[in-house]
């Protein structure tokens, strides 16, 4: 290896608390600046974390985007946006469920906001950056220093912490939550808790379909396809 290479490189856990911190910096960004900045936010925060898992020794194969693993990956994420589908399909149609789609910031949306939201806000704004930062980088870089145990446990804990911002108003937001948590303040923080807590959870799941699929594309379409088609059905709905 050149000189300047050894030089230049990063260590495992040098790279994680980089990726850590400019995780938060995103996520700040994200939550003042929403919107077009947003997307440009996620775009530049995605090409500079894999940047720190190359300059950390890191490869294609530890993001989850290896040429050869991208066929196996899109056949996961297609099945998975067509489980997704059915179930959503399945809950918009029993009257027990339905409420769940509620969200009173559907109420002045419109098509082109629909479309804007799941073709570009939702897969680059949304999906491009929280998949690369933490099944592709972090776990990534973790999986490396100390296996796909311990990868999963920290990608998952920062994803839930990752949403505490997003969840603020997640109670008043939802009429089945409000129901459930109230708008009063210490209801909202037990709402915010909850989606951190639901958050993690999920990132296990999305962690586990990294690993077994060996694609970073697989969490990608369950991810799209949970945000994307419940905007869809909550706006069918409204």
């Amino acid at each position: 290896m050149p000189r300047s290479r050894r030089r230049g490189r990063i260590g495992t856990w040098p790279a994680v608390g980089i990726t850590v911190v400019v995780l938060v910096a995103a996520n700040l960004a994200v939550h003042h600046w929403p919107g077009l900045p947003g997307l440009v936010t996620a775009v530049v925060v995605s090409a500079l974390l894999l940047g720190v898992l190359f300059g950390a020794g890191g490869t294609l194969a530890d993001a989850g985007l290896a040429p050869g693993t991208l066929a196996r990956g899109a056949r996961w994420a297609l099945a998975l946006i067509g489980l997704v589908a059915v179930v959503y399909l399945a809950a918009a149609l029993l009257p027990a469920t339905r409420t769940m789609f509620e969200d009173r910031r559907y109420a002045g949306m419109t098509g082109s906001g629909l479309l804007l939201r799941v073709f570009l806000l939702v897969p680059v704004g949304t999906v491009l950056v929280e998949e690369i930062a933490f099944r592709g980088v972090l776990y990534g870089l973790v999986c490396r220093a100390r296996g796909a145990v311990w990868a999963t446990a920290v990608s998952s804990l920062l994803f839930g912490l990752w949403h505490v911002l997003p969840s603020l108003h997640l109670a008043t937001a939802k009429p089945a939550l409000t129901r459930v948590f109230g708008d009063s303040a210490p209801g909202a923080a037990l709402a915010v808790l909850c989606a951190v807590l639901f958050t993690a959870a999920a990132g296990v799941l999305l962690c586990e379909l990294r690993r077994r699929s060996g694609s970073l594309l697989a969490p990608m379409g369950l991810h799209w396809a949970v945000n994307a088609l419940g905007y869809l059905v909550g706006f069918l709905l409204r």
